[in-house]
């Protein structure tokens, strides 16, 4: 049970990078309300991802394996520190453009 977080850490880890991507190739489209929930989920993803890292390397505490603690926690930290950076800049290029269509439209 325990392995299938890291699957789910992916998967989740690029919904959270895909969901901002579409909104970002849509934005020209007329409905721009699904901007907000886009982001909410993108950045939710993310977070759950993160947890299941979390819970794994917990799991690793708790069965004491130390070597497998040893070799993963670098790859680990640089990973979710990419996850959430990425995250974070294509939320922020669709919140950007979503701002930039709302003044157009007004406009």
């Amino acid at each position: 049970m325990f392995s299938l977080l890291n699957l789910g850490s992916l998967i989740l880890g690029c919904i959270s990078w895909i969901l901002p991507i579409i909104t970002i190739m849509g934005y020209r489209k007329k409905d721009l309300k699904k901007w907000g929930t886009s982001a909410v989920l993108s950045i939710s993803a993310c977070a759950i991802s993160l947890c299941f890292q979390i819970i794994y390397q917990n799991h690793l505490v708790n069965i004491e394996d130390w070597s497998a603690i040893m070799d993963t926690s670098g790859a680990l930290v640089f990973v979710s520190v990419v996850l959430v950076s990425v995250t974070i800049l294509l939320n922020a290029v669709g919140y950007f453009q979503h701002r930039m269509a709302l003044s157009f439209k007004s406009s």
